[in-house]
């Protein structure tokens, strides 16, 4: 019997109907063979990070428990960009879906395709605030308990949409 292990995904869009993106993400996570999807936050607003002349984004977290390997839960999360029509013309431009493996369990992994957990976490407000909305008792692989990064990364202009 394969081992269940507890994954964080972060979810972002800011093209063609973001909410309805990340909506629809969330359905699609909870289809992935081999996966169950647990709590997912609310959905944020946040400012673009990297170039300012894209539109704002919507972010969310998804707890997802799964069978699969890190690899193979990477090659299904980018199989779902792609059924987006994600298309990678800059680095930290704008896209109809990203989807990060935030956290693996309690695993460190450091490969050539993924790092987690996410190298950028720690900084960012809109995968934070929502992962502390579902997860508030973690305390991130290699040290980091989540209330203390919260301290440090205020909400700033990130913003919580109504249900």
């Amino acid at each position: 019997m394969t081992e269940t292990v507890r994954c964080f995904i972060g979810l972002g869009s800011n093209l063609d109907d973001p909410q309805q993106q990340v909506l629809s993400a969330f359905d699609e996570l909870a289809k992935l063979d081999g996966c169950r999807l647990g709590t997912r936050s609310s959905l944020y607003r946040s400012d673009p990070v990297g170039p300012q002349d894209q539109p704002d984004f919507i972010n969310a977290v998804a707890e997802l428990y799964t069978s699969l390997e890190a690899e193979a839960l990477l090659d299904q999360l980018q199989a779902i960009e792609q059924h987006h029509r994600r298309v990678r013309e800059r680095h930290w431009g704008p896209r109809t879906l990203d989807l990060d493996l935030l956290l693996y369990g309690n695993d460190l992994i450091d490969t050539a395709r993924l790092h987690v957990p996410h190298p950028y976490m720690r900084e960012r407000g809109f995968v934070l605030w929502p992962l502390a909305e579902i997860a508030p008792e973690l305390t991130l692989p290699g040290g980091g308990a989540l209330d203390s990064l919260l301290a440090l990364c205020p909400m700033g202009t990130l913003e919580r949409l109504p249900l």
